[in-house]
C-alpha cells in the first residue's frame, strides 16, 4: 500500500501537470470505486469543471476545483494514478478516466490544446473516490478523522505520550492508528521504530519520556528522508507506470529479515505485531527485560 511518502510523490508529479486543466469528460468503468455520490452523478458534476490544485492529507489525495468542489481519493492497497497522453496504451484494471484539455505550455507537458487523461487503475479495486461540493461537510471519506501529520509541529513527545501513553497495544500498532498520526503504514513504522531504537511489540504504556522523544524525532526525520529519496521526474513516473517509488535500496529493516543490521551487524528478525509482519534488530531494539 502506498504510504505518505509515496502519496506525496504522486502529488508532486501529478499536481503541476493538471493545474488549470478542464475536465471534459469522466468515464467510470467500475461504479463501485466511486463511493460518493453515485457514479453517474459523479461524472455529471465534474464535467466542465477546472482543476485548481492538489493537496495531500495522510494517505489521501485531494483534487481541488475552481468551484471549490473537491475530489478525494484514497489509493488503498494497489491504486495508481497516471497522467497520460490520450493515445497512450491503457493499463489493465483502469477504472476511472478523466479526459482533460486546455493544457498550458509547462515544461515537458503536451502542446497547448492537446488532450490528456488522468487515469486511475487498481488491481484489487479497494481504492475509492468521493466528490464533495463546495462547503459540503465530509462525512464520507474519513479524512476528517485523521490525526496529526508526521511533519506537523504538533507531533511532539508530549502529543504522543498524551494520545498513546496509556495504551496497552504494541507501539507499532499505535503508529498505524491514522486517528493519531496520519500516513504511516507497515513499511515506515518499521523504519521509524528502528531509528528510535524501540522494539515494535513494546506496549505503548511502557515507553518512558526519553523514548517518546526519540520517537517524536524519528517520525518526521524518516518521513522527510523517504519523501526525498522517492523523488522522480514525470517522465520516469509515467515510464515506470507510477510503481517505482525508489525507497527499497534505502530501507534499513523493512523486508530485510535475516540480513545484518546496518548499525550493529546483528541478524534482523521478523515477528508479527497486530497481524503485520515487523522486522527489527534484537540488539538495537531490545525488548523489555522480563
Amino acid at each position: 500500500m502506498p504510504e505518505l511518502p509515496e502519496v506525496e510523490t504522486i502529488k508532486s508529479v501529478i499536481e503541476p501537470q493538471i493545474q488549470g486543466l478542464m475536465i471534459d469528460k469522466v468515464s467510470v468503468k467500475r461504479p463501485e470505486v466511486v463511493a460518493y455520490p453515485a457514479a453517474d452523478e459523479f461524472c455529471g458534476l465534474l464535467t466542465g469543471q477546472t482543476i485548481s490544485h492538489m493537496t495531500r492529507r495522510g494517505k489521501f489525495l485531494v483534487i481541488h476545483l475552481n468551484s471549490d468542489d473537491r475530489i478525494i481519493l484514497h489509493l488503498r492497497m494497489t491504486g495508481c494514478l497516471l497522467l497520460t497522453p490520450a493515445d497512450h496504451p491503457e493499463e489493465k484494471h483502469t477504472h476511472v478516466i478523466f479526459k482533460l484539455s486546455n493544457v498550458m505550455e509547462r515544461g515537458h507537458s503536451t502542446e497547448k490544446g492537446q488532450s490528456v487523461e488522468l487515469r486511475f487503475s487498481d488491481t484489487r479495486r479497494f481504492g475509492r473516490f468521493w466528490l464533495l461540493k463546495k462547503d459540503e461537510a465530509d462525512t464520507y471519506s474519513g479524512i476528517e478523522k485523521l490525526g496529526a501529520e508526521p511533519l506537523d509541529k504538533l507531533l511532539t513527545a508530549e502529543y504522543l505520550n498524551a494520545h498513546l501513553g496509556k495504551r496497552k497495544k504494541a507501539v507499532k500498532e499505535c503508529l498505524l492508528d491514522q486517528s493519531i498520526i496520519a500516513g504511516i503504514g507497515n513499511i515506515y513504522s518499521d523504519e521509524i521504530l528502528f531509528t528510535a531504537g524501540i522494539y515494535p511489540a513494546r506496549p505503548a504504556n511502557s515507553l518512558n519520556i526519553k523514548e517518546w522523544e526519540r520517537l517524536a524525532a524519528a517520525i518526521p526525520e524518516r518521513i522527510s528522508y523517504f519523501i526525498e529519496v522517492n523523488k522522480i521526474t514525470p517522465e520516469e513516473y509515467l515510464e515506470t507506470k507510477g510503481q517505482d517509488y525508489r525507497n527499497t535500496p534505502f530501507l534499513q529493516v523493512y523486508g530485510r529479515e535475516g540480513k545484518p543490521c546496518p548499525k550493529c551487524g546483528e541478524m534482523l528478525c521478523r515477528i508479527v505485531v497486530g497481524g503485520r509482519g515487523s522486522v527489527y534488530c534484537p540488539a538495537c531494539q531490545k525488548d523489555l527485560e522480563v
